[in-house]
């Protein structure tokens, strides 16, 4: 499975090797990196909570991965909005100031 970040008409791939085994604080720095000083407008963005909990909301498919993806979705993520798009692609999307939206996208293997 694979993150594609995007910020500002840029963009950033990040492979997921082990789904059951994610570094979310890794993920989460090298997006920071990705987003040099805008995360800092914002404050805490949460990422290192958000990652694993999209990953197991596509790779925990014992109810059916859309059914979980779903779930993550209905619950929601502090201001992220959150939707479950067809063909078990996870979305989150933040703005990080007026017209900045910072969009995190998970595409599962399958």
């Amino acid at each position: 499975m694979e993150f594609d970040v995007h910020f500002k008409g840029r963009s950033l791939p990040l492979k997921v090797e082990d789904p059951f085994r994610l570094d979310g604080a890794s993920f989460a720095e090298r997006i920071h990196a990705f987003l040099d000083d805008a995360a800092h407008k914002v404050g805490e963005l949460h990422l290192a909570e958000l990652l694993p909990r999209m990953v197991r909301g596509v790779a925990g498919c014992e109810a059916g991965c859309p059914a979980d993806a779903k779930h993550l979705v209905r619950l929601g993520f502090r201001d992220y909005q959150l939707a479950y798009v067809e063909g078990g692609i996870l979305t989150a999307r933040r703005d990080l100031a007026p017209g900045e939206p910072l969009e995190i996208r998970l595409f599962p293997d399958f």
